[in-house]
C-alpha cells in the first residue's frame, strides 16, 4: 500500500515532463513562488545528495566489503569516487549508464530473488509468540507502510527531470506516467517482498552484522557474489540520479552558475558530505534506514499536495510558462500550506526514535501517520488560502 501510494504520485509528476519540458523542482516555482520554492528545493537537495547518497553508498558498501573482504572505508572510497565520476559529466552520461546496467541488474536480482524464496521459511521468520516493538500489529502495519511509502515517494522530487525531454503528446504523457510508476512500483514491492522473505531464513542474524552478508544463506556461492556486485552496481546507479537532481535543485533555488560548473561544486560537495555520512551508517544501518524514509515522506508528502492541487486549480495551463522563471512571481499560499502541513503532522504524529508526537504516545496502535495527516492538511490549506485570495491562480501573460 506504502509503495503504491508513492508510486502513484511518481506516475502523476512524471507525466508532465513531457508536457512542461522542465525539471520537476522548476515546475514547482508556480505553486510556491520563485522564492518561496527555495524551501522545498533546499530540502530535495540535501535529501538527494546526503540523504540517499549516505543510504545508497552504505548499501554498496556492504556489497563490496561482502565481496571482495575489504575493509569498510576502503569500499566507502571506491563507491563514493564511481559515482561522482558518473554524476559529473551529467544528464547523458547517466542515461547511458543506467540503460547498460539495466539488464545485469534485472537478471540478477531475478535470479537472487527466486533462490530467497525458495529458502524462506515464515515459520522460523513469523513467530506469533515474539512481541512487537511498538503498536501492535497496526503500529507495526503502518509504521512499515509509511517507510515503503518514503521510498517509493522519494522519488517523486526528481519525477520530470528524465522524462522532461520526450516529446509533448497526450500518449508519451501516458507511456511516462505509466512507466515512470510501475517501474517503481514493482521494482520496490519485488525486492521488499524478498527482503522479508529473506529474514526468515533460517540462520540469518541482523544485530551487529552486515546485513548484505546475510545473502549467502539463501542461494549458491556464485549467486551470491553475483547478488553483491549487483547491489554495489544498483548503488551507483541510484546515486548518480541523486546527484544530478541534487544539481536541478540548486540551479531552482536560482543560484547564477553555469551548469557544468555547478554539477562540478555540488558533486564534489555531496560526495564530502555524504562520506562523512555514510563513514557512520555501518553502525545501525537498519534503523537509520528507517527514520530517514520517514523523515522523508514528511516532508514530500505535503509538498505533493501544494504542487497538485496547485496544478488541478490551474486545470493544467500555466500560461506560456513564463511563471516558471519569473523571479518577482510570488505564491505565499504554497509555502504557508506546506508548513503548516508539515509542522503539525510532524509535531503530532510522527513517531520514530528522533522525536514522537503526542498521537503515537498516547495510541501507539496509530503506527505513524505523518505522511498521510501532511498530505490532506496542506492540500486543504494552499486550496482555502488560494480562495481566500493569497495563491497565485491565473496563468501568467507575459
Amino acid at each position: 500500500i506504502g509503495s503504491a501510494l508513492g508510486s502513484l504520485t511518481h506516475a502523476v509528476l512524471s507525466g508532465w515532463g513531457p508536457r512542461f519540458g522542465i525539471p520537476q523542482m522548476v515546475q514547482g516555482r508556480a505553486a510556491f513562488g520563485f522564492y518561496g520554492n527555495i524551501i522545498p528545493a533546499l530540502l530535495n537537495a540535501l535529501t538527494a545528495g546526503v540523504g540517499w547518497f549516505a543510504v545508497n553508498t552504505v548499501s554498496g558498501t556492504f556489497a563490496l566489503s561482502a565481496l571482495f573482504g575489504l575493509p569498510y572505508v576502503v569500499s566507502l572510497v571506491i563507491i563514493v569516487l564511481a559515482q561522482v565520476a558518473i554524476a559529473f559529466f551529467g544528464h547523458n552520461l547517466i542515461h547511458a549508464f543506467e540503460r547498460y546496467a539495466f539488464v545485469p541488474l534485472v537478471v540478477i536480482f531475478a535470479v537472487a530473488t527466486v533462490f530467497i524464496f525458495s529458502h524462506a521459511n515464515p515459520a522460523h521468520g513469523f513467530d506469533a509468540k515474539a512481541p512487537l516493538a511498538f503498536g501492535g500489529e497496526m503500529g507495526a502495519f503502518l509504521l512499515t507502510a509509511a517507510a515503503a511509502f518514503g521510498y517509493a515517494v522519494g522519488w517523486n522530487p526528481y519525477a520530470s527531470d528524465y522524462t522532461r525531454y520526450l516529446p509533448d503528446s497526450p500518449a508519451n504523457r501516458r507511456s511516462a506516467a505509466l512507466w515512470a510508476g510501475l517501474g517503481v512500483f514493482v521494482s520496490c514491492v519485488v525486492l521488499e517482498l524478498a527482503g522479508a522473505a529473506l529474514v526468515t531464513v533460517a540462520g540469518t542474524k541482523w544485530l551487529g552484522t552486515n546485513p548484505t552478508a546475510q545473502l549467502a544463506l539463501a542461494m549458491p556461492d556464485a549467486i551470491y557474489k553475483a547478488t553483491l556486485l549487483a547491489i554495489a552496481l544498483g548503488a551507483v546507479a541510484a546515486n548518480v540520479i541523486n546527484i544530478y537532481s541534487g544539481s536541478m535543485s540548486f540551479l531552482t533555488m536560482g543560484i547564477r552558475i553555469p551548469g557544468h560548473i555547478r554539477r562540478a561544486i555540488v558533486a564534489v560537495a555531496f560526495a564530502v558530505v555524504g562520506f562523512i555520512v555514510a563513514y557512520g551508517g555501518n553502525s545501525g544501518p537498519g534503523s537509520k534506514y528507517e527514520e530517514f524514509l520517514l523523515i522523508i515522506a514528511y516532508w514530500i508528502a505535503p509538498w505533493i499536495a501544494v504542487v497538485v492541487v496547485d496544478y488541478l486549480m490551474r486545470r493544467g495551463d500555466f500560461g506560456n510558462q513564463a511563471i516558471f522563471y519569473d523571479r518577482s512571481h510570488t505564491n505565499w499560499a504554497g509555502p504557508i500550506a506546506f508548513l503548516i502541513g508539515a509542522a503539525v503532522s510532524i509535531y503530532l504524529f510522527s513517531a520514530q526514535a528522533l522525536y514522537t508526537g503526542p498521537v503515537p504516545l498516547r495510541a501507539p496502535q496509530f503506527g505513524d501517520l505523518t505522511f498521510l495527516v501532511g498530505f490532506v492538511l496542506a492540500a486543504v490549506a494552499y486550496y482555502g488560502l488560494s480562495v481566500a485570495g493569497l495563491g497565485a491562480r491565473r496563468p501568467a501573460s507575459s
